[in-house]
């Protein structure tokens, strides 16, 4: 019997019983060695050599992965682990560390239960540590902690038992107290992760060894045993004596839950549907026989098999052949066929049941669409997969054959597909295609370097910044009128309060989605800080921007709110400045004088009008420029601190703190992202290669004075606009 045909055997011993599955993702900071681990799991299940394990880094299947040392993709296998005597099916998932692909690992936390967080023993917890949990919080999914390298912290660092000690408690005590920044009060107290009883394992995934407290119990290795075997350089011996693999999956198996454990919690925090229906009561069992219901995480294409849906299954089975019914995009696309992963291969079966990852080749749906039975009633779909940190480098693409523009926007579009953290606008009347990302490292390998080898020569912009517009103070009322005179409104517009804008940004949304009712709502904003009042009137919340009625009854209103609310989303969209998003913005309308007639009062009418009086507000109200920043962690030598610090001033940032790590220094710091293109290899080059930073988080703070009024023209003159600052009488 060949390997092959025997892995698909034992897994599908186990694939129907949902107790003995468990769908995991490996998630930590970049380097700290994800892939590393994986390719030991790997080679436990026998896929591939044990000697390569560690240094093969076999989920890294794209080759610009492979050319930068760095997993850009979420990949995924399945294989099966003895625990107890007993067959498990895990599902796996690798996740990139790099901030720049973080779209992946938020997806990937959709398809999952459980996680396990890896930490590099010498670098600690880091940002993107910190990041890569609060996604799995967001998403319902249990931790946990695998600290890593602890081989160099004996060979290198020659650290005693007692001080290896405390660096472990000191990285249990972050971790948990990340747990307990983003969890609620009862999960945290749950899921805390702690030796003693086997929620974390320690050991070095590039000498393929590990130790936790129920495998020194079982095994009689101690602590001092794996010093002392360390200093000896055996760590071939440790490695037969303590399997990673082993010690790993034990944990996962033992401690992460299983499908229809973690559906109880999970399927209530991510599907806003009425959990007594049939399909809830369906998801919350995970009951293969009930109605199908997918969640699509990831999407690929492959040139021999067509696109290539990765699902995870929350109810009823997806059969080879199913027509399947995609609830936002009103598709129905046919199940061709339908598999497990394996790596980069594909095992074909015949059906893959709930609580399941599959592999579904054929239907072209976007990745966070949720998928049905064509057949079956649509349901309230699962809520949005929303990532951490939003896009904020643009470039603009087009290619230098003009025959190739068709092809060119078909790929951006499959890969905004594959990734909904990049962004494709498309100006239909000027042509010009532009791409969002996180970074510019994010839209170079997921975008430039993938139409290169489609064969589609482009030119490349340099990176745009999208900047945002507010205003510091309130408006005076003032009258916008309607281009046959025969409308006015009277409006005034002041700036929101940080918490509001905060909570519209944030939770605005999934409060809305998920209440029974707008009281539910309304309160929810007046515990943001909104006043009672205004909360009651609200016509439309949009972005991080509010209009309120604040008007005594304006006859003949109702037929015409539908244009304010246009003419609102437009004036957000494209602000007066120089024509980007505006936020934190609160219009109030006090007063209407329409013309009886409605003809007169159509869309042509009342939305120029609005935007006037929208605009003389804004540009009487302290308006100015809002600018992206990144807060980063920057670690450096002692020695470089000072260079790395001159790189940071010149680049227009501010430090926010700096501490001693060991030989180590970190400097918290925020920069323009604006500044940022290029720091990479600055930053490399100041520190003699041994700098590096990551993000902490993306925020927006205003432009200085000085620079204003240079940057609003410049925007203006790339977007073709009149070359001068706008006034009140343009």
């Amino acid at each position: 019997m060949s390997k092959m045909s025997k892995e698909l055997d034992a897994i599908q011993e186990v694939i129907n019983d949902p107790e003995h599955i468990r769908n995991i993702a490996i998630a930590a900071h970049i380097d700290h060695g994800k892939t590393t681990l994986t390719d030991n799991l790997l080679a436990r299940a026998g896929m591939i050599s044990e000697k390569l394990a560690g240094d093969q880094r076999f989920m890294d299947f794209d080759d610009q992965e492979a050319e930068r040392g760095i997993t850009i993709y979420s990949a995924n296998i399945s294989m099966v682990h003895e625990y107890d005597g007993a067959n498990y099916l895990v599902n796996l998932i690798d996740t990139p560390g790099h901030v720049d692909f973080g779209g992946d690992v938020t997806r990937a936390m959709r398809a999952v239960d459980g996680v396990v967080v890896l930490v590099d023993a010498v670098d600690g917890v880091m940002p993107q540590t910190e990041t890569v949990m609060k996604q799995a919080m967001n998403e319902g999914v249990k931790p946990v902690l695998f600290i890593n390298k602890v081989d160099r912290l004996i060979e290198e660092m020659q650290l005693t038992p007692e001080e290896m000690q405390e660096r472990f408690t000191e990285i249990i005590r972050k971790v948990n107290n990340i747990l307990r920044k983003y969890a609620d009060e009862e999960t945290a107290e749950q899921w805390s992760m702690a030796v003693n009883d086997g929620t974390v394992a320690f050991g070095s995934a590039l000498k393929n060894w590990a130790i936790s407290a129920p495998y020194m119990q079982e095994s009689g290795i101690t602590f001092s045993d794996i010093i002392e075997r360390v200093n000896e350089g055996d760590h071939d011996g440790l490695s037969s004596d303590a399997p990673i693999e082993e010690v790993v999956l034990d944990m996962v198996v033992k401690h992460l839950n299983n499908p229809q454990e973690s559906a109880q919690y999970r399927i209530p925090a991510i599907w806003p549907g009425d959990a007594e229906s049939e399909v809830g009561q369906s998801m919350a069992k995970q009951d293969q026989d009930g109605p199908f219901v997918g969640v699509v995480t990831n999407v690929e294409d492959d040139e021999h098999a067509g696109t290539i849906a990765t699902a995870r299954i929350f109810s009823g089975t997806v059969h080879e052949g199913d027509e399947l019914y995609g609830i936002e995009s009103h598709k129905t696309e046919r199940a061709q066929q339908v598999g497990i992963y394996s790596g980069p291969r594909k095992l074909t079966v015949d059906e893959v049941p709930a609580g399941n990852i599959a592999a579904i080749t054929g239907p072209d749906f976007s990745t966070g669409e949720t998928i049905i039975a064509k057949e079956a009633d649509e349901i309230q779909p699962f809520e949005q997969i929303e990532h951490v940190f939003e896009p904020v480098v643009t470039k603009a693409i087009e290619p230098k054959r003009t025959s190739d523009l068709p092809k060119l926007i078909e790929e951006l579009r499959k890969r905004s597909k594959e990734d909904n953290t990049i962004q494709v606008s498309i100006d239909e009347e000027t042509g010009e295609t532009t791409v969002s990302g996180l970074g510019e490292l994010h839209i170079e390998a997921k975008v430039e370097r993938h139409l290169e080898e489609q064969g589609i020569d482009i030119e490349v912009s340099e990176p745009i910044v999208v900047f945002r517009e507010g205003i510091t103070e309130d408006s005076p009322e003032v009258t916008g009128k309607s281009p046959n005179r025969h409308n006015k409104l009277d409006i005034t517009v002041e700036p929101i309060d940080e918490e509001v804008r905060k909570f519209l940004k944030e939770e605005y949304e999934e409060i809305k989605m998920q209440a029974d009712d707008q009281t539910e709502v309304r309160d929810a904003l007046v515990e943001a800080g909104l006043d009672q009042d205004e909360a009651d009137n609200i016509i439309e919340a949009y972005e991080e921007n509010l209009f309120i009625n604040a008007s005594r009854g304006i006859k003949n209103l109702r037929e015409i709110q539908e244009y304010l609310v246009d003419a609102f989303h437009e004036f957000c969209d494209e602000g007066p400045l120089a024509g980007e998003p505006v936020i934190g913005l609160k219009v109030k309308l006090h007063d209407a004088k329409l013309h009886e007639d409605a003809i007169h009062r159509g869309p042509s009418q009342m939305i120029p009008a609005t935007k006037d009086a929208m605009k003389r507000g804004f540009l009487q109200a302290g308006p100015e420029l809002i600018e992206p920043k990144q807060k980063l962690r920057i670690d450096t030598p002692k020695d470089t601190m000072g260079e790395a610090m001159t790189e940071v001033s010149n680049r227009r940032g501010d430090v926010i703190n700096m501490e001693e790590e060991g030989d180590s220094s970190v400097i918290k710091c925020k920069l323009p992202v604006e500044e940022l293109f290029g720091f990479e290899a600055a930053l490399k080059s100041a520190t003699n290669g041994q700098g590096f930073f990551s993000l902490i988080d993306i925020i927006f703070e205003p432009l200085p004075m000085n620079l204003q009024e240079e940057k609003i023209l410049q925007i203006r003159e790339r977007k073709g606009m009149k070359q001068e600052m706008p006034s009140l009488e343009e």
